[in-house]
């Protein structure tokens, strides 16, 4: 057929038809003929007036999308292409207006022609008309269910009440036209469109109907729902696949029931995956229902091994003392807390459990079974007894009176911010007690910065603690990054800050109270967040006496003191410390040296350590290096520490003359020095822990 006969067989059927039904030829996207009903239809008066707008000016831009002008080629079978679409009318209303047409030739171009059919009488029709054209439409709206059809292009032809309402289009003032010629994928992202397309486009060539196509719509006042549709074939008389109906149900609240649903379970497997207990669930017959990893690693048995069998059969090692506790709470339907067993199986003996049994309650409040959480204790009850006799604190070791305080003052500070000056003669660990403090702490993954303030001049521990800037000084090619900004986050030790000079305590003392500082020759202050830890050899309080130490920035640093005590007051912490030493050098040197001999040990414990545990380390490492054989003997330590005759002599003879030290000597030590036990005690040659243990 060519294309002027299908324009004669349009213009006489528009002709003889009672509703307006317009001819158009299109070419090129411009309207190269219309006949007289296609302008009204516009509300123009003549066709002249119409003939060469373009086609995408009359439609409105929303509906452009949906318009598919084809070209024709030789050979090609004519494609129908059916649209509902808004157009403008010569008024600028709008009218909606259902367009259909074959792509084929005219005057030898290429052409789309077809129809208008104005859609404004169905509009207007009487109640009664439109009600029996509506009749199937009304049926279809007492389903819950949403019905729609949709042509080869996507097109809306048909969108039940139900429908609309998902769809957005819910308010009463929407009709069933108001959606026709609405492309679905109008209402979908692109990734989504191709989805849908790809399950209409299995139906179309299967021709099974699909089941349960779940996706996403974006409704028309924006939000999201989730849909599930069933889509089928629709086939006109000669059997012609001419587009797809489906039954759309919206289970977005199901969905998000089921997502929450999820996500709980999701949640209770990990707190049941993660929690170290073992968890174990019954039902009323005392049946093994669940139970988590832990099971295993507590009683033994693995949830796969258990499950569905009796519980007393599951467990029948050490099951007795634990099925009792779970009689009593399916007898009472009542908690039993924290009720302490020690059982055992092949892999724990003398094993210390904490059970709980809680009965199980539906939300109707019916019993549906016990939990069981089985705690190990064990360890809980070994470190109980550990800390009652406690030889060490992260690298700190001592089990002594004096250690033990040490120990339960540094557990307190390890979490605060506090400041700490760590007093004690050099060697006795004051740097251990700093990392102890450290690595005990909130800031322990993070920098442990250490100065020693006696090993530089002025100028360089300024620079080394704040650092400095490009040409502050000379020799200064390139800026410095501090201290104090290298601990940030973390922990900085100023080791020996009893030496430090007047204008450095001034600056400490701002990065004290303010945390901030400037680098050497930049006047930008910078803020920092660390915790500052001091330590000394020094009798800081007769500094500040002396004038020679501020004292704002001493009670600034001594928020809390720890004194660590000299070797010569905790010599029962000799043999843990020999001990330590060496395995640390057998694993150094690799060497299998047992241990210290007996007379070595005893004069360990005669000598007075000037240098505390730093020297006792260096005397071991001394003897390590010239012994050959499997103990350490006295030949092998340094001659300032072998005790001869006359050296014990002397020893006990100054032993006899700080005994016979009478409290006059005590009481005129004490009014010399004004009190100041730690000078007092200087002037009597003794120790201060041997002054106070004399004063009493």
């Amino acid at each position: 057929m060519t294309g002027e006969n299908i324009v004669n067989k349009i213009v006489k059927k528009s002709e003889r038809n009672e509703l307006q039904v317009g001819a158009y030829i299109i070419q090129r996207g411009i309207l190269s003929y219309v006949d007289r009903r296609f302008s009204s239809i516009l509300g123009y008066e003549r066709p002249e007036q119409v003939i060469g707008k373009s086609i995408w000016d009359i439609i409105h831009p929303d509906d452009r999308r949906l318009l598919k002008l084809g070209q024709s080629k030789e050979g090609k079978i004519w494609e129908d292409n059916h649209y509902s679409v808004r157009v403008f009318k010569k008024d600028k209303t709008t009218a909606w207006v259902h367009i259909g047409g074959v792509t084929t030739t005219y005057n030898g171009k290429p052409a789309n022609i077809g129809n208008l059919i104005d859609l404004t009488p169905f509009k207007k029709m009487p109640d009664y008309f439109r009600d029996y054209l509506t009749a199937p439409e009304s049926i279809i709206d007492q389903i819950e269910d949403g019905v729609s059809d949709v042509d080869l292009y996507g097109n809306v032809t048909f969108s039940s009440k139900a429908n609309r309402r998902i769809w957005g289009y819910e308010d009463d003032s929407f009709d069933l036209i108001d959606t026709v010629g609405i492309n679905y994928r109008s209402h979908m992202d692109k990734a989504t469109a191709k989805y849908v397309a790809q399950a209409y486009s299995e139906v179309y060539k299967t021709g099974i109907p699909g089941k349960n196509v779940v996706y996403d719509i974006i409704r028309k006042d924006g939000t999201v729902r989730t849909l599930e549709s069933s889509i089928s074939l629709i086939q006109n008389e000669d059997g012609k696949i001419i587009g797809f109906r489906s039954v759309n149900r919206d289970i977005t609240e199901r969905r998000k029931t089921e997502k929450e649903l999820d996500e709980y379970r999701i949640r209770l497997e990990a707190v049941f995956r993660s929690v170290k207990d073992a968890i174990i669930t019954l039902d009323p017959e005392s049946r093994v229902i669940l139970a988590n990893e832990e099971t295993e690693k507590i009683c033994g048995k693995s949830a796969k091994d258990i499950a569905g069998m009796q519980f007393d059969e599951s467990f029948n090692q050490c099951s007795k003392s634990c099925f009792e506790v779970i009689k009593q709470t399916l007898e009472k339907k009542s908690t039993i807390k924290d009720f302490r067993i020690e059982c055992g199986h092949t892999r724990h003996n003398q094993q210390l459990v904490s059970v709980t049994s809680s009965p199980l309650v539906d939300q109707k409040g019916n019993f549906t079974g016990v939990l069981l959480v089985i705690k190990d204790m064990t360890l809980l009850r070994d470190l109980e007894r550990e800390l009652r006799e406690r030889n060490q604190f992260q690298n700190i070791i001592g089990k002594s009176r004096n250690m033990q305080d040490i120990y339960r003052l540094l557990e307190d500070l390890a979490n605060l911010e506090t400041t700490v000056l760590i007093t004690g003669e050099s060697g006795t660990g004051k740097e251990l007690v700093a990392r102890a403090i450290h690595y005990s702490g909130q800031r322990a993954f993070n920098p442990f910065i250490t100065v020693n303030c006696s090993a530089l001049t002025e100028s360089l521990l300024e620079s080394e603690l704040f650092g400095h800037v490009k040409g502050a000084f000379t020799g200064a090619i390139r800026d410095k990054q501090g201290r104090f900004q290298a601990a940030d986050t973390g922990t900085i030790l100023l080791d020996e800050i009893g030496d430090i000079s007047p204008m450095i305590q001034l600056k400490l003392l701002r990065v004290l109270q303010e945390k901030v500082f400037e680098r050497v020759g930049e006047a930008n202050p910078q803020k920092v967040d660390v915790r500052i830890l001091a330590s000394t050899n020094k009798d800081l309080k007769e500094k500040v006496r002396k004038g020679e130490f501020r004292e704002d920035l001493y009670y600034r640093l001594k928020v809390v003191e720890v004194h660590m005590p000299p070797l010569r007051d905790r010599l029962e912490d000799m043999p843990l410390l020999v001990d330590y030493f060496c395995r640390l050098f057998n694993e150094r040197f690799q060497k299998k040296i047992e241990g210290v001999s007996n007379e070595v040990l005893k004069m360990f414990m005669s000598y007075s350590w000037p240098g505390n545990i730093r020297e006792l380390e260096h005397v071991i490492e001394h003897a390590f290096v010239l012994c050959h054989g499997p103990v350490i003997t006295v030949e092998h330590l340094p001659a300032e520490v072998r005790v001869n005759d006359n050296a014990e002599k002397i020893v006990r003879s100054k032993s006899y003359v700080r005994d016979k030290i009478d409290a006059q000597k005590i009481s005129k030590a004490l009014t010399e020095s004004g009190g100041n036990k730690a000078k007092a005690a200087r002037l009597l040659g003794i120790s201060r822990p041997t002054l106070y243990r004399k004063s009493k």
